[in-house]
């Protein structure tokens, strides 16, 4: 064995130019670096023995990441898991091999038991290989020693104060680093030596170290160890938050588990029972004496098996225990007695309501079918019409005379069907459907639910929500509703549902399908007279503070208010009226200007101000050319004024008023009748060639469309062309065709109404719409004299004569 040199002696000139090769797997050797290694392989341990008996200097190569195999020959880091072992005919060391390793010095080697060599390298200079001249038994290359590009400067100079400052940091993060490593990196002043002890210390992969290994110039050596440190730095500050966070949780656990058995040991020695034990035999208890049906009570004992094994500071324990409160506390069985005393039920409908006696005979015969069948189900009754015509009221009426609770459901801009299904228990501060909370409130299984604004439901991506009352709405399907939440059955077909609608059209066919429709119109003169004194002015009188010998209005006085500031099919705007003058009369009382007030007539303006509505039928039809129509409207029927006028021009239909489609359609037919029937209507032919045609619907802000207006559109054209006025105080509705057919149209009730409030005394009919009139009050058929026609001829034979 030849005398043992220090690497310090060997320069890149004394180093040989073929050296064997030893192949790394998991590890690379930077120049005066020391690394231990372990040789495993028979081969690799004869070049370990030939290298000691000469120089001891060896050339240690990187394996590839993507290499196929390795040389039998190869060493593994000392605490590597062992070299890669393959075929050697499949190695081929230019391709899996890198081609910049490093010449080592064996320091120390040493022989164990079983057949393994154990060594101390140490770097000295880093070499590129030009090519191999022996591949058995171990390899040998010739190669090129590279010599080290120094950096000088001030960059160099920072590059390597910020790589020990950051070293430093990840030292001190890095429990299995000794700190003298970081020492060690201070005290080094080259900027090539600094990044090779600094690379070689990083826990990083073996080809990320060969990357660095391969950089000649050591500035940008410098940089690229800075780049892998700052990494490292990133996943150790990384890695120790997470550590003080599940540190942190730990012993919040371990003190809160100590301190709770503490207080349990407390509560045993006093002989107190542990609170959540309590809560657990209450819901028992709850559960047993609630008699739940069956499938409420096996998903009660579920969830209560389910909260037995919960600690009660779990999120799952407030999650469990609402579940429960919920279903132990509805009124599985619990119902109230329904009052079959029809007698009684119909004085008070008649007590709380006037007129409305369509609605009224339905409930008293409900109640009738259920004296005789207490097991009928109860109806699904749907009041429709214009606001302000007590429908909301009537059904709390309705539940007040059949002895059972009201519960009222604003529907109106209801979008989510979680509000009728109720949400399912995965989501955070789920809740029952508005329904099971309702039946919850009222504590009955048989209530009267009013679904209110039931036309004005909406839909979007949260679901449908009339789709969803189609189950709780059918009483083939509602024994069985299933709510979210609640995710059992419940019987819903002893509720009795209400609904209401101002209109049908936006109601689902399949909805509307399901419910007993109650046209509920608007009141005439005579009836909201009565409706004021017997309810309004009794309710107003009492909110303002006045008694009843301290304020009194007249009949005439309450009709000037009905027809002269309030024109609608309800009440609101008159209950709103009365509630102005009411103030107006406190206002005197409380001042002491008057200690009673009667209102009459010529009263009313100083309360409410000037008329708003005048009577101007007589006015605007008194010129040929403008007739009176009737138009149904969601707040009931009115007057619509259809004006036509000729101007020098050829031929040209002008038509204005916002008109929709069909109405328009309805002018060019009346038009088309006219110029086809001119001889027998006295019109000159040549009349239509030299003229223009407009026809103006006034309101012109309001939409208008249907075909209704046909029959008023003709009698107005004829009208100007005859220069003949209309009679006085007649209106008229209906559809015409080419052939002056008169065809029925729909709402004659609501239009008939709305024609009485104007005071018209004459109405021209389609002859089919004569039994519609069954539904119009005695007394304002008694003060209107009907036209029923079926030819246009009969139309204006009476309203402009022959």
């Amino acid at each position: 064995m030849t005398k043992q040199r220090s690497p310090e002696e060997f320069t890149t000139e004394k180093l040989p130019e073929r050296l064997p090769i030893l192949p790394l797997h998991e590890t690379a050797l930077y120049p005066k670096m020391v690394l231990p290694l372990v040789v495993m392989q028979g081969d690799s341990i004869k070049l370990v023995d030939e290298a000691m008996q000469k120089d001891r200097i060896i050339g240690l190569l990187v394996a590839k990441a993507d290499a196929s195999g390795t040389d039998d020959a190869g060493a593994s880091d000392k605490n590597g898991a062992g070299e890669a072992e393959s075929d050697s005919q499949t190695f081929d060391p230019m391709e899996n091999l890198s081609p910049v390793g490093t010449s080592a010095m064996i320091l120390k080697m040493a022989k164990t038991q079983d057949n393994q060599t154990q060594m101390l390298v140490q770097g000295i200079s880093r070499f590129r290989v030009k090519a191999f001249d022996q591949e058995k038994p171990y390899l040998i290359a010739q190669v090129e020693h590279l010599k080290e590009k120094g950096a000088e400067g001030k960059e160099a100079e920072a590059l390597m104060k910020n790589l020990v400052n950051h070293f430093d940091r990840v030292v001190e993060l890095s429990p299995g680093m000794p700190p003298e490593v970081a020492v060690m990196a201070k005290n080094i002043n080259e900027p090539g030596t600094l990044a090779n002890m600094v690379a070689s210390t990083l826990n990083v992969d073996a080809q990320k170290k060969q990357v660095i290994l391969e950089i000649d110039d050591a500035k940008k050596r410098l940089h690229a160890v800075t780049r892998l440190v700052n990494e490292q730095l990133e996943i150790l500050e990384l890695g120790n938050k997470i550590q003080s966070q599940v540190k942190g949780d730990m012993e919040k656990s371990q003190r809160e588990y100590y301190l709770r058995q503490q207080l349990k040991a407390i509560r045993e020695e006093l002989g107190e029972t542990d609170d959540s034990n309590v809560e657990l035999e209450e819901y028992r208890t709850k559960v047993l004496e609630g008699n739940l049906p069956e499938e409420a009570r096996k998903e009660a004992d579920r969830e209560l098996s389910r909260l037995a094994r919960m600690h009660p500071s779990s999120a799952e324990y407030s999650v469990a225990t609402t579940y429960l409160d919920w279903i132990t506390a509805l009124p599985w069985h619990k119902s109230t007695e329904d009052n079959l005393d029809i007698k009684a039920a119909r004085d008070i409908l008649d007590a709380d309501h006037f007129g409305l006696e369509k609605a009224k005979r339905r409930i008293v015969e409900h109640l009738a079918v259920r004296k005789l069948n207490p097991a009928t189900k109860g109806p699904i009754l749907c009041f429709v019409g214009p606001p302000g015509t007590g429908k909301t009221s009537l059904g709390r009426s309705v539940a007040r005379a059949m002895g059972r609770k009201f519960w009222r459901i604003s529907l109106g801009g209801v979008r989510d069907e979680a509000e009728i299904r109720g949400h399912r228990r995965t989501y955070v501060g789920a809740m029952p459907g508005r329904m099971i909370q309702a039946l919850r409130r009222c504590d009955s299984n048989n209530p009267v639910f009013m679904l209110d604004e039931i036309d004005k439901l909406g839909s979007d991506f949260r679901g449908d929500p009339s789709s969803a009352l189609l189950e709780v709405l059918d009483p083939e399907q509602n024994y069985s509703f299933s709510d979210h939440y609640l995710d059992v059955p419940f019987d819903l077909s002893r509720v009795m549902f209400i609904t209401t609608a101002n209109v049908l059209d936006t109601i689902p066919p399949p909805l509307l399908d399901r419910m007993e429709v109650l046209e509920m119109v608007g009141y005439t003169l005579e009836e909201k007279v009565k409706i004021a004194n017997r309810y309004l002015i009794p309710r107003q009188r009492e909110a303002h503070g006045l008694k009843a010998r301290q304020f009194k209005i007249t009949a005439g006085a309450l009709k000037r208010i009905i027809s002269g500031y309030t024109r609608e099919a309800g009440l609101r705007n008159l209950e709103r009226e009365i509630a102005s003058i009411c103030r107006g009369v406190a206002a005197k009382v409380a001042q002491g200007d008057a200690d009673a007030v009667s209102v009459a007539v010529d009263d009313v303006a100083e309360y409410l101000g000037p008329i708003k509505r005048t009577a101007e039928t007589k006015a605007r039809t008194a010129t040929p050319g403008v007739a009176m129509g009737l138009a149904w409207t969601p707040t009931g029927g009115e007057i619509l004024f259809i004006e036509a006028t000729a101007m020098k021009g050829q031929k040209g239909l002008t038509l204005t008023g916002q008109l929709g489609d069909v109405m328009k359609e309805s002018a060019t037919a009346a038009l088309s009748y006219i110029r086809s029937h001119a001889k027998a209507l006295e019109i000159d032919d040549d009349f239509f060639n030299s003229h223009d045609i407009h026809i103006h619907v006034p309101a012109g802000a309001i939409p208008k469309d249907g075909p209704s207006a046909g029959v008023t559109m003709l009698t107005a054209l004829v009208s100007l062309f005859t220069n003949r006025r209309i009679k006085k105080d007649l209106a008229m509705t209906g559809e015409i065709t080419l052939r002056g057919q008169v065809l029925p149209v729909g709402g004659i009730k609501e239009k008939v109404l709305g024609a009485h409030r104007a005071g018209i005394k004459i109405l021209i009919l389609p002859a089919a719409n004569e039994k519609d009139l069954i539904d119009v009050p005695e007394k304002v058929r008694n003060t209107i004299q009907f036209h029923f026609v079926s030819k246009m001829r009969d139309v204006l034979s009476i309203a402009i004569g022959s």
